[in-house]
């Protein structure tokens, strides 16, 4: 069950970056060319934060079932966790940066929705998906990717 849920998460991590991307290049653009927020914006941004949202699961999951997360593990010395650059990516940077990455989503998507307006809107989305993809991308294990 890991090795196929590990899989997944990796494979799924590709859609979000790809999501994510456009999201915030679909807001950035929209927001310095001054158009009008469409429908088409909406449908972007809402994909980007459930395919988002669906990683932090399959993530949550993940963080309770690998061997690599050792907060779960009798006599232990979170010393020993901090010390390793690679058990500490695993075990806090990871798991930290990538909720914050979400809610920077969450927040972003809530908030343009109260705007009335296209460009609040558009600024608001590039803002905070600007700031969520710029946390994926620092968080990625790229190591494990290639």
């Amino acid at each position: 069950m890991y090795t196929g849920l590990f899989h997944f998460h990796s494979f799924w991590a590709y859609l979000v970056l790809l999501v994510v991307g456009l999201a915030t290049i679909n807001a950035l653009a929209g927001y310095f060319t001054k158009r009008s927020y469409s429908p088409n914006d909406f449908r972007i941004s809402l994909f980007a934060l459930i395919a988002s949202h669906i990683q932090l699961l399959l993530g949550i999951v993940l963080f309770f079932k690998s061997p690599k997360i050792l907060w779960f593990q009798d006599n232990l010395d979170v010393g020993t966790i901090m010390k390793d650059p690679l058990l500490r990516l695993y075990n806090v940077e990871h798991p930290t940066l990538m909720i914050i990455a979400v809610v920077l989503i969450t927040m972003g998507y809530s908030k343009h929705k109260k705007k009335l307006s296209s460009t609040p809107k558009l600024k608001t989305l590039a803002i905070f998906y600007t700031l969520a993809l710029i946390a994926i991308l620092l968080m990625i294990p790229w190591n494990q990717w290639f």
